[in-house]
């Protein structure tokens, strides 16, 4: 696997990359779909698959782009956790060391349904055990580490590892409260970037556009970026001010599960990679987009395969724009001389064939 930090790496480096911890989840993905269910009927998906969801979307990006990668999770001891991790530790390669299995605990569990370029979840889980994190509150020593910001909390491992020196890089779910306070985003002062969505960033900033909510962002952490969907991403470095815009590259969606996982763990590459902010954008997103076309949170994660074999498909094109060719050119340096055929998939129906 290409190792994107084989340059920059030294004896007295952490043995991990990035660090991270939250729920994992078995997900249930139907594909294919016509319309939405309607109530009293039956309808026949033309696709399934099955993979660990939740935490473990991003945990398998930053994997498959050859990051080091350590999660602290609790597991049910049912089939569906021994699934679970199995599919992260032996699959993906992923630490699991700070991890542990939760007797009796049954594993939460997420049907997902993606249909006209939307999805529509329904989950199921029992009260969660404490959610794995480090008792001390300090994780382990890593470069990084990927937090979910929760809007009027506190997680005390997230400023423990900013002082162990770890980059935090922040993202945000939807605030059920409504009160939408930059107030109550308090671990914000221990981040090195924060990467919420257009609509998450406008309304803590109340600001009119997505760039507008990026700079106002940038005035609270090192560096703001905004996710605008169809429209691409914005970022704003608060110490330098510079800014970059990346449009979105145009692709089929099938389901967007854990797409906004995917463009973290991209960005974070190439942060800790050392790459130009522009370069960063332009590769988060990328890497987002390959998700987009297959089924899945944590399987339609892409490596470098997948984006090699895309780099390669799309300059056979004669008609292509020569200046969104050079907006990724950098990838010549990065990418191995040969690629596997485009398409790829990855995506599996099953939780799991017995072997004989």
């Amino acid at each position: 696997m290409l190792d994107p930090l084989a340059a920059l790496r030294t004896p007295d480096d952490p043995p991990c990359d990035v660090y991270l911890t939250g729920n994992v989840f078995l997900d249930i993905i139907f594909t294919g779909l016509d319309s939405a269910p309607v109530r009293g009927t039956e309808s026949w998906a033309r696709g399934m698959g099955s993979s660990p969801g939740g935490v473990a979307n991003m945990a398998t990006a930053l994997a498959r782009l050859g990051l080091r990668t350590s999660l602290a999770a609790a597991f049910g001891d049912d089939v569906y956790g021994e699934y679970c991790w199995e599919a992260l530790e032996r699959g993906e390669g992923i630490d699991l060391s700070p991890s542990r299995t939760v007797p009796g605990w049954h594993s939460p569990v997420t049907v997902s349904m993606a249909y006209e370029g939307e999805r529509t979840m329904v989950s199921h889980g029992h009260e969660a055990p404490p959610s794995g994190e480090p008792a001390s509150g300090d994780p382990p020593a890593a470069r990084a580490c990927v937090a979910s910001l929760q809007p009027g909390a506190r997680q005390e491992w997230i400023a423990g590892a900013a002082r162990a020196g770890s980059r935090v890089f922040a993202d945000v779910g939807w605030d059920e409260t409504g009160r939408w306070d930059p107030a109550d985003l308090a671990d914000l002062e221990h981040c090195e970037a924060f990467l919420p969505n257009a609509g998450e960033a406008m309304r803590y900033t109340r600001a009119d556009c997505p760039r507008a909510a990026a700079r106002r962002l940038a005035d609270r952490v090192p560096l703001a970026v905004v996710t605008m969907g169809a429209e691409g991403a914005v970022a704003v470095d608060g110490s330098t001010g510079e800014t970059a815009e990346v449009p979105a590259i145009a692709v089929e969606a099938l389901d967007p599960t854990g797409a906004g996982d995917v463009f973290v763990a991209g960005f974070v590459t190439g942060t800790l990679a050392g790459w130009p902010l522009a370069d960063r954008l332009a590769f988060a997103g990328l890497t987002a987009a390959l998700s987009v076309q297959e089924f899945g949170g944590s399987l339609s994660a892409p490596g470098w395969a997948e984006i090699a074999a895309w780099w390669q498909h799309v300059r056979d094109f004669d008609d292509q724009d020569p200046a969104a060719l050079r907006r990724y050119a950098f990838l010549d340096a990065l990418l191995p001389g040969c690629a596997r055929p485009w398409p790829l998939r990855r995506a599996v129906p099953t939780i799991g064939f017995r072997r004989p």
